[in-house]
């Protein structure tokens, strides 16, 4: 990871992941770079008593600490495995408000994640009230933020033809399908956004195809836009058998809603 050189919001965003059910999460040991730590040892004692914090206020430490082992290569191209977390937003706030307040990067954490953790528990609070119109933007934005992170670890990784590597995912995902192929089953207009014009459990199918393909971009250090590509489809195509082994519905046999978002939107303004 490169050195932070300036310190704002956006240094925490750019390293935040988005797991399968739309929930945000962060990597320990790159947490650990961002708030300026150069040995693990020391950042995980820093850890060490975020747990405990956890413990004593009555939450499941795996819930939110889960261990998640990382194989490195070392030398003549063996490997080993080195300890990581998938920290939950929760256990961010506690790990900054354990660690060294005299760090910049410290003080902007503690600041940041407790203001996210309160926004999020009103929204896990409140999701299952909304209406389907509602769940739509809550995803639609999920989308929004996770393509905008997929593109740059996508251009990282050698892509240039965006449309194509777009294609790439939507095909495994929709059976052979192009993202124009789904305009057109949609009946939707020239160059109108598919997303837009999604339900919230095809969102939902979709943020998982986009979330985990920027992973694996990343895990497997990929360099072409060839191997980009590939990844992209086998990702969304064992997204779709996913589905169907679990006896749920096609994305493409799903409804479409009767009004895009950004008509909704319209309609907000307008009212």
């Amino acid at each position: 990871m490169k050195e932070v050189k300036e310190y704002n919001k956006s240094v925490f965003e750019s390293i935040k992941h988005v797991d399968e059910n739309g929930k945000e999460f962060w990597y320990a040991r790159e947490l650990m770079m961002v708030l300026e730590y150069k040995k693990w040892e020391r950042f995980n004692n820093v850890i060490s008593l975020a747990k405990i914090v956890c413990k004593q206020s009555n939450y499941d430490v795996q819930d939110h600490f889960p261990n998640v082992g990382k194989m490195i290569k070392i030398a003549k191209g063996a490997k080993r495995e080195i300890q990581d977390y998938k920290l939950s937003r929760y256990a961010c706030y506690l790990i900054v408000q354990n660690a060294d307040p005299r760090k910049e990067a410290v003080a902007l954490g503690q600041t940041y994640f407790a203001v996210q953790t309160h926004k999020q528990e009103l929204i896990e609070k409140d999701y299952a009230k909304l209406s389907e119109d509602e769940k739509r933007i809550y995803q639609r934005n999920l989308t929004r933020k996770g393509n905008f992170s997929l593109n740059k670890t996508a251009k990282n990784a050698g892509v240039k033809n965006f449309d194509q590597f777009h294609n790439a995912g939507y095909k495994g995902l929709y059976n052979g399908e192009t993202a124009d192929d789904i305009a057109k089953r949609k009946g939707l207009r020239y160059r109108e956004d598919i997303l837009d014009n999604m339900g919230s459990e095809e969102l939902i199918d979709n943020l998982f195809r986009i979330t985990h393909t920027e992973q694996k971009l990343k895990r497997e250090k990929i360099k072409t836009e060839k191997e980009a590509n590939q990844t992209h489809y086998k990702v969304g195509n064992k997204i779709r058998k996913t589905i169907n082994e679990l006896g749920g519905t096609m994305p493409e046999e799903l409804p479409t809603p009767n009004k895009s978002l950004k008509e909704l939107e319209k309609k907000h303004y307008d009212d």
